[in-house]
């Protein structure tokens, strides 16, 4: 598979995936009252692909992309971001803020084959993990909780839900509930575990998600 192709198909499927997720915010909105709930902290959450849609999403509300005054209501935000080993694809730059973003949890594995864990770049276009993602969020002060696994890979997707439970809620109550202005880098060393591979190149990844 080509650069290209994988970018076109890979595109597609993240659109596609985005608007369902707007669409189904949207129809919880208009059930709030009916089900009783409080708009202002609605949290998005995913793993793996999962992870890649809600961190895109926010990316596209707050830089007006995907036709969000579509499908949203003018002004909506989530209250918060819990991404599972994601990741932010951008076709033409980097990752960038034009609003300001709800809280945003990142927790993800050094050694990910399947998502980036920082970024990989081919042509004009990005593929940003959480690394990268926690740099912009850093720099433009703000906030966020990045919880990085020294030597682990994609397991990083699923592990951490029943894992780091404790982690989960202390970024809800502290940086969502409570609206604490903190940027929180978190990092797991396990002693003995061997070092691995790290440096992936494009067809890395390719094969990583395709040839398992």
């Amino acid at each position: 598979m080509s650069e290209e192709q994988f970018a076109g198909a890979f595109i597609h499927a993240v659109d596609m995936a985005v608007e369902d997720l707007f669409d189904a915010t949207n129809f919880v909105l208009q059930h709030a009252q009916e089900w009783n709930i409080d708009t202002r902290h609605i949290v998005a959450n995913g793993s793996s692909a999962g992870a890649v849609t809600v961190l895109q999403a926010e990316h596209a509300i707050c830089n007006g992309t995907y036709q969000v005054a579509d499908k949203l209501p003018a002004g909506f935000n989530y209250a918060g971001i819990i991404s599972f080993a994601g990741a932010i694809f951008v076709p033409d730059g980097e990752v960038t803020w034009a609003k300001t973003p709800c809280p945003i949890m990142m927790l993800h594995g050094d050694a990910d084959l399947q998502v980036p864990y920082d970024r990989l770049i081919f042509g004009n276009m990005g593929f940003y993990g959480a690394k990268s993602i926690a740099e912009t969020l850093e720099t433009a002060n703000y906030p966020y909780y990045f919880y990085k696994f020294d030597n682990y890979g994609h397991e990083i997707a699923s592990d951490p839900m029943q894992d780091n439970k404790e982690d989960v809620l202390w970024f809800l109550h502290t940086l969502v509930r409570d609206k604490k202005p903190y940027q929180v880098f978190k990092e797991q060393k396990e002693i003995g575990r061997p070092e691995v591979k790290k440096d992936f190149g494009f067809q890395d990844y390719v094969k990583g998600n395709f040839d398992r």
